[in-house]
């Protein structure tokens, strides 16, 4: 059964309030819009989270990709460490690093300089896919033959340099021995949820873009859990495309903007991000490639989104939400973030540094 189709089936079903008790995070890709540059993302990815900190959101995550036109958060450590130094309490890092592009070292030694310069708020999710295309591998010299088998040993090579020496040890991360980085396994299929449940790590699956395979990585990941230094429970976490507006009609108009993104990849025309439209122009395979990607997503009212919400986490009992809103203007990002934590009870009232008339204006041709 398809995720939207269980979705519905709970929808009036929910009988208590799980999203007041649910930490929510957010999921950035520091996208370049159309008519904007590299640099206004880098700008409203730190605002986004200074904002997001202020709202009560728990994490800020930045996900690794490559020779995606659009999406500026290659340099992912990078571009970590540029939050975290503009923000103060919330935890800040990666969603994911993608081992296989990288010496388990390196990213040892990058993520032990950032835990040691902010101690306590650097989080390390990994995943195994390449982040791109195989013309991307190539760039990057790896091993052309790897097909993500090695990830287990890549991971087992980096939590060793993140934990503290041992005697004999011919290579040292420095900074990054001892720093014990928490670290997350992300994935859309079977293999990092069975791997986390064997190691005793938190997991988090990548809704976001590969929803259908949700609930049986989450039942896999839960039956085979064996308790660890690091958790005595399995611990799961959801990303999820939600966009929050005033309307339901508003809402879904804005989502025209992540579509055309979906669209445009499937299209092989990667792209900055779209204004909205009024109607999309694809044919019935596209419509229906997109609509597979973005079946999780959560569009609509301040209540409507409140009701899938509840619904979706009484279905999937997650622990922990992590939400990507990609819209064209920052502030109906803002905007729909800000809305999410009224939902969820972290944030009341109304955010007086928000620009609502830069909001309307950017509205008035709908």
């Amino acid at each position: 059964m398809h995720l939207s189709r269980t979705l519905f089936i709970y929808l009036g079903m929910t009988s208590r309030s799980q999203l007041s008790q649910t930490p929510l995070s957010i999921l950035d890709l520091a996208h370049v819009r159309q008519g904007g540059t590299i640099a206004d993302a880098f700008h409203n990815t730190l605002d986004l989270a200074q904002h997001a900190e202020r709202w009560g959101y728990k994490r800020f995550w930045l996900a690794e990709h490559h020779n995606i036109s659009g999406v500026a958060s290659a340099a992912t450590s990078i571009l970590s460490g540029h939050v975290a130094g503009g923000t103060k309490t919330i935890r800040v890092g990666s969603g994911g690093i993608m081992l296989s592009n990288h010496a388990p070292l390196v990213i040892a030694e990058q993520f032990g300089t950032l835990e040691t310069l902010y101690p306590g708020r650097i989080d390390l999710g990994l995943g195994r896919a390449p982040g791109g295309d195989y013309a991307v591998t190539r760039a990057l010299r790896k091993d052309l033959r790897s097909n993500g088998d090695d990830f287990p040993a890549q991971l087992e090579e980096l939590r060793a340099y993140l934990a503290s020496g041992r005697p004999g040890q011919a290579v040292t991360a420095y900074p990054g021995a001892g720093t014990n980085v928490p670290i997350w396994l992300l994935g859309s299929s079977g293999f990092s949820a069975a791997l986390a449940a064997e190691l005793g790590l938190p997991f988090s699956f990548a809704a976001h873009f590969q929803p259908d395979n949700l609930l049986p990585a989450l039942d896999l990941y839960r039956r085979s859990f064996r308790p660890s230094e690091v958790l005595d429970r399995p611990y799961t976490m959801a990303g999820i495309p939600v966009i929050v507006a005033e309307t339901d009609e508003e809402a879904i108009w804005l989502a025209t903007t992540p579509e055309q993104a979906f669209l445009n990849l499937i299209r092989n025309r990667p792209g900055p991000l779209m204004p909205p439209v009024k109607e999309l122009n694809w044919n019935v395979f596209e419509k229906e490639a997109v609509e597979a990607k973005l079946r999780a997503a959560i569009v609509g009212s301040r209540e409507t989104v409140r009701q899938k919400l509840e619904a979706f986490l009484d279905l999937t009992q997650v622990d922990e939400l992590i939400v990507t809103t990609n819209t064209y203007e920052h502030t109906a990002r803002l905007r729909s973030y800000e809305f999410l934590a009224n939902i969820a009870g972290t944030w009341e009232g109304e955010d007086s540094n928000r620009d609502d008339a830069t909001f309307e204006l950017a509205h008035s041709d709908r």
